[in-house]
């Protein structure tokens, strides 16, 4: 009786992460999650991130992303921008229920980005993400970077001087 005592004392004390799974499991549910929307596949992001996924980031304060279907949303506007987009892995790792990743974004903007216009450069652009995992999906995730740099490099920064000037 006393070793069932012990196992449930310890259920009400140990945070869930403890129940989560290994960090290693969550790095690869991150990498493949990261893979699928490589390949484009928004299908597949069902097996990695849950329906109701909260995404936090600075960078893009008039988005908000409390869904599944919204960052397939997300994601397909991202595509209709930088059709030729792609996440590069640059340090990965895991601890408890959360992995951290530095990757680098990088593609060609042929679509409108918010209110700045097709530029037709590429973009090279790292970015920070902490993804926090619950029951072997992603459910929550904090994504950061440089809009300026971001601006610069696709030429709308510094803005055109006003014509007659």
């Amino acid at each position: 009786m006393r070793p069932l005592l012990i196992f449930l004392a310890l259920i009400c004390v140990l945070p869930a992460a403890a129940f989560a799974g290994s960090a290693d499991d969550n790095v690869k549910l991150v990498t493949a999650m990261i893979e699928a929307v490589n390949a484009r596949d928004l299908d597949a992001l069902d097996n990695y991130i849950a329906a109701d996924v909260k995404r936090h980031c600075a960078a893009t304060p008039g988005i908000h992303v409390t869904s599944l279907d919204e960052f397939k949303a997300f994601l397909e506007t991202d595509f209709a921008s930088v059709p030729d987009s792609k996440q590069t892995i640059n340090i990965i790792f895991g601890g408890g229920d959360k992995v951290a990743v530095h990757a680098t974004y990088a593609g060609t903007q042929k679509g409108p980005m918010g209110p700045f216009p097709p530029s037709g450069k590429q973009l090279s652009l790292p970015f920070l993400g902490i993804l926090r995992i619950e029951d072997g999906k992603i459910a929550e995730m904090w994504v950061e970077w440089d809009n300026l740099s971001a601006l610069m490099q696709l030429g709308h920064f510094p803005p055109p001087a006003p014509e007659g000037n």
